[in-house]
């Protein structure tokens, strides 16, 4: 579990404190990897203090983070500076978030990322890391992985090490976020509810943090009652709880076959999700329904047609990597899932996306 967590409007402005004791030295940098949306956005930069060789690093979100990518920071990080950092903080949504997570991981552990893209393969504590989200919704402030695209598959590494030591959740932050933006990363936290909450991996601690983020989406996205301020804090709670409950349980259908999506179309997580979610009635019937409501309600319009014109390797491609998250089958439909999931299934399923 995270194990500091501040809450509340304006608690970003607490990180200089937060931080100071935990500097190694002058020559022990803090590096602030921070969502490049916010570049010459003085609003949030200036708050930022920067001290002996800190530096910021502006991380580009137009795709999701891939092995290389962070390889490459983590190189960059040891050829400049003679010791490691004092800690890596991550400023952003969930790439920012998963990509600080992966480069605290790798400055301890051996080789390149691909090879620790799997469940447990981590084996050395990461550096102090710290995650700062401006987004509600993806859950990667609280989970124990970090979304990564390899050259063979897209999976997380998944370690009790990836969890961050401290969150700062200030909702102020999320205020510009761009409106459809927010509804695909608050759809995010609302499809780990339904995939946990009706999971066979579900136990009576992640059950509690699931129903209460599933109660918290319908609020913010079924609902007329709330200020704009209300729901950024109560989107920001949804997330954690949506991620405290699958961080306990797991999530299922809809995430695989996203990664398939992801792995092979760059489609970003929270549109991918809900482009599968909208075709799981069968899976998830209520919880598409009420997702088929909010999608309504904010006059949402998803991706069409997006696999028309895919080839047979291609649509295996994707099925081989949907398959490859064991995990997510088994809690969505049970240890016998590879009798009831077949190829044919999968493939009649993307054809409708």
């Amino acid at each position: 579990m995270v194990s500091s967590v501040v809450f509340g409007r304006g608690s970003f402005n607490q990180l200089d404190e937060i931080l100071a004791t935990k500097r190694k030295g002058q020559n022990a940098p803090f590096i602030f990897y921070v969502d490049d949306v916010f570049k010459g956005n003085h609003w949030l930069t200036s708050r930022i203090t920067l001290s002996y060789k800190d530096k910021i690093v502006y991380v580009p979100t137009l795709h999701e983070p891939s092995t290389d990518q962070i390889d490459q920071l983590v190189e960059d990080v040891i050829l400049e500076h003679s010791e490691l950092p004092s800690g890596i903080i991550g400023i952003g949504g969930g790439i920012v978030l998963d990509t600080s997570k992966a480069v605290s991981l790798m400055l301890t552990n051996k080789g390149e990322s691909k090879d620790y893209q799997g469940w447990d393969l981590i084996k050395q504590p990461s550096i102090y890391h710290v995650g700062i989200p401006t987004l509600s919704g993806t859950g990667a402030e609280v989970s124990r992985t970090t979304i990564l695209t390899g050259p063979v598959r897209k999976l997380g590494i998944n370690s009790d090490y990836t969890p961050f030591d401290q969150v700062i959740l200030d909702p102020e932050l999320t205020k510009d976020v761009p409106r459809d933006q927010w509804f695909f990363t608050g759809m995010d936290c609302y499809i780990h509810c339904i995939e946990s909450l009706t999971g066979t991996y579900l136990n009576a601690f992640s059950q509690s943090y699931g129903e209460k983020a599933l109660e918290l989406c319908k609020e913010i996205f079924l609902e007329d009652t709330l200020s704009k301020e209300e729901a950024q804090d109560k989107l920001m709670m949804a997330s954690w709880h949506g991620g405290m409950s699958i961080a306990y349980s797991q999530v299922g259908v809809a995430h695989a076959m996203s990664y398939g999506l992801g792995y092979l179309l760059g489609i970003k997580h929270g549109v991918g999700n809900c482009i599968v979610f909208d075709h799981l009635e069968d899976y998830y019937p209520e919880g598409v329904a009420i997702f088929k409501q909010m999608k309504a309600k904010h006059n949402i319009q998803l991706p069409q047609g997006i696999c028309a014109d895919l080839s047979q390797d291609q649509f295996d491609k994707m099925i081989d990597v949907a398959l490859s998250l064991e995990p997510l089958w088994e809690n969505a439909i049970g240890k016998n899932w590879k009798t009831i999931i077949t190829r044919q299934k999968l493939l009649d399923l993307y054809k409708k996306m």
